[in-house]
């Protein structure tokens, strides 16, 4: 099995969601001692905003760094994703990742019948941290939608996410916010092995 962990969150070892995806990571070797991990942190080694020049492919690094941003996407069976809600949405970082995934013939295709996602049979698992809280009416809430919007129209139907809210409400919130969410990592952090993610 192959996992592609990602990391996006700017706040180093202080953040939620890299503490959320390395529970995660290690929960998922446990299960699976073979697994290989690729690592990617998208706030140390950042891709830079979708330009001109990256959809013409005129800068040769930039092009290899797109080109081996899709090829790791694509190489992964799980993908464990690292997302802080910051100002209602995800990090530019993880974003301009995206931009070099969703890419037009690889990972989906447009049809006489609307778009068709060809990245299917991929597991996703994103940790999610947010400051404040989002009620049951979901007002505010953009993230964990536009991930699941996203990742569906590549083709990925199995796409899970543990929470962590209201981290900035009070060091006491913040602890039990984080205990809980660390808790729940057992039960979505299953996956099976490659051959029955391919079945």
């Amino acid at each position: 099995m192959k996992v592609l962990h990602i990391d996006s969150s700017i706040l180093g070892e202080g953040s939620a969601t890299r503490a959320l995806t390395k529970g995660i990571v290690e929960r998922l070797k446990s299960e699976h001692p073979d697994a290989e991990v690729t690592y990617l942190d998208l706030a140390r080694e950042d891709l830079p905003h979708l330009s001109q020049s990256a959809l013409a492919r005129s800068d040769e690094s930039e092009a290899a760094r797109n080109a081996r941003a899709l090829d790791e996407f694509l190489a992964a069976d799980v993908l464990v994703i690292g997302a802080p809600i910051y100002n209602f949405s995800i990090p530019s970082q993880l974003k301009a990742w995206i931009d070099r995934i969703a890419v037009a013939g690889k990972t989906f295709r447009y049809t006489a019948n609307g778009p068709e996602g060809l990245a299917g049979g991929k597991e996703i698992i994103v940790a999610m941290a947010r400051g404040g809280l989002v009620g049951a009416e979901r007002h505010g809430e953009f993230g964990e939608s536009y991930l699941r919007f996203l990742f569906s129209f590549l083709g990925i139907k199995n796409v899970r996410f543990v929470h962590a809210q209201g981290l900035a409400i009070s060091p006491e919130h913040r602890e039990q916010s984080l205990k809980a969410a660390h808790t729940t990592i057992a039960s979505v952090a299953r996956v099976p092995a490659p051959n029955a993610l391919a079945a």
